[in-house]
């Protein structure tokens, strides 16, 4: 019999990661024999580690904080969501051994919000706050469902504008500041509200006036944890019509990962339902 096939996924630090269960469960599920493991890898052993994971005989990794803007440099070709993101979470080596990237985490967010939350984005008005990675990595995706304004709010009021003008005019920019303040916007509310930062999980959200909100609004946290994030409990106390974490996110990309490797679509619904009841914990899903 075949030894299983050999996956994992990276990062600094990793003990917190989720992907091992979400891949084991979905190769049950689809009968496939792998082994999928997280390993830790510091930034300056990252070359090394990537082209011998592959030279010895690994057939796919994904990479989350903070590699996934590094590994680019290792690419011989990437997928349009990638070179767009400036970024990759999925690895894999063609037949001629040239390292390839793919990034799944705008396909996994809006996969979330449409499929599983019934959350619509085309026509809505869209604040996202971050101008990181994680912001990068979502915006191509929730532009493709033409929302009616997209605006993005960051500590770093030029990183943020950097980050609108790249994708252009339908993209506003702002400093985070500005959202303590009543109507600092406009006088419209929000339909959808990202939190693409990392600071809700240490309960470091800067101060957000309710007034971002109308009585449909609704807030989803790209960051996922057992207990409740300091953005989700924000939206609840706020006034938001649903408040969602970033797991739905985290399983979806897993599957459009799986599907890269493997050619098939996992049920997404089951493992996310197993997750749950289980009390799934972890860190930003970006």
């Amino acid at each position: 019999m075949p030894a299983p096939e050999r996956y994992a996924v990276i990062g600094h630090p990793i003990s917190h990661s989720l992907s091992p269960r979400i891949h084991t469960l979905f190769a049950a599920q689809t009968g496939r024999s792998l082994r999928y493991e997280a390993i830790d890898v510091s930034p300056r052993e990252l070359a090394r580690m990537v082209r011998g994971f592959f030279a010895g005989g690994g057939r796919g990794l994904n990479v989350t904080l903070p590699h996934k803007q590094a590994v680019m440099d290792l690419l011989q070709r990437c997928s349009d969501a990638a070179r767009e993101a400036g970024a990759a979470n999925t690895l894999w080596s063609d037949r001629d051994g040239g390292l390839v990237g793919d990034n799944t985490d705008g396909l996994g967010l809006v996969r979330d919000l449409q499929h599983n939350l019934g959350v619509p984005v085309t026509a809505r008005r869209v604040l996202l706050l971050g101008a990181g990675g994680a912001a990068r990595g979502v915006l191509g995706p929730l532009l493709a469902l033409a929302p009616r304004e997209l605006v993005i709010a960051n500590r770093d009021a030029a990183r943020a504008a950097a980050l609108a003008e790249q994708f252009g005019p339908q993209v506003r920019s702002c400093a985070l500041s500005t959202l303590a303040a009543p109507g600092a916007l406009g006088a419209d509310a929000f339909d959808l509200i990202l939190n693409a930062t990392a600071a809700s999980l240490s309960d470091e959200l800067p101060t957000l006036s309710a007034a971002l909100l109308h009585a449909g609004t609704v807030c989803y946290d790209l960051a996922y944890a057992l207990r409740e994030t300091a953005f989700v409990a924000w939206a609840r106390r706020a006034g938001a019509a649903a408040a969602y974490d970033g797991l739905g996110m985290l399983v979806e990309q897993a599957a459009e990962a799986f599907q890269r490797w493997h050619g098939v679509r996992p049920d997404t619904a089951a493992v996310l339902a197993s997750l749950r009841a289980q009390g799934a914990a972890g860190e930003p899903a970006q």
